[in-house]
């Protein structure tokens, strides 16, 4: 009998491929091409499964938010069973910092997308705002039941804060993308936010995860 193929398993290694790809070139200097001589396969199937660059790099981008999704959990879990909002604040924060192969590669690729669907629009047309509206909404629920158990500063505006708090995980990202400063210091910064919201200080927890 033919060998059955597993079309999702398959997608997922080529939007592997152009992860790879684009770490290292750059995700403007991505092509369908490429993409199919890293994964191994045929530019026809490339085009079979995606038809479009533009639908490639939005289905890499959705598989890069699935990936963070899994790290932002493995961190949550780690914080131990008696973990509160602020835990869960800490790891999605430390996962969208560029501390290791993967999630410098998560926030390269990402942010190159958003700056090439200023101009392209093509890419500006596919839904990649909805993933930050995503973000935005956890983290303020988060936030909100911090404050509904008195965990937060009195007049803490949480949905203000979220935006802040997304606002200068990305910007910190990028600093430690280019070199201008360590995770640790990054860390630094986000737990000093941190300690200004909540009432009871995090110890620098954040700083401790930047370097495990």
């Amino acid at each position: 009998m033919p060998k059955r193929v597993d079309h999702a398993e398959r997608r997922t290694e080529i939007a592997k491929a152009l992860v790879r790809v684009a770490s290292h070139r750059g995700l403007h200097a991505v092509g369908m091409r490429d993409v199919a001589a890293e994964a191994g396969v045929s530019l026809r199937l490339v085009q079979y499964y995606f038809e479009t660059k533009e639908k490639l790099l939005l289905y890499g981008l959705q598989h890069l938010v699935e990936r963070f999704a899994e790290r932002v959990a493995a961190r949550s879990r780690a914080a131990g069973d008696d973990r509160g909002p602020r835990a869960m604040i800490e790891a999605l924060l430390m996962a969208s910092l560029p501390t290791d192969e993967e999630s410098r590669a998560f926030h390269l690729v990402y942010t190159s997308y958003a700056v090439l669907a200023v101009t392209d629009q093509a890419l500006a047309a596919q839904p990649f705002i909805w993933n930050p509206d995503a973000a935005e909404d956890t983290l303020t629920e988060l936030l909100r039941q911090a404050q509904e158990a008195d965990l937060v500063q009195p007049g803490v505006d949480v949905q203000l804060e979220a935006v802040s708090l997304l606002a200068m995980s990305a910007g910190l990202g990028t600093s430690v993308l280019v070199g201008q400063r360590s995770p640790q210091s990054a860390a630094t910064v986000l737990n000093h936010h941190l300690d200004r919201i909540f009432q009871t200080s995090g110890n620098g927890s954040l700083t401790q995860q930047a370097r495990e």
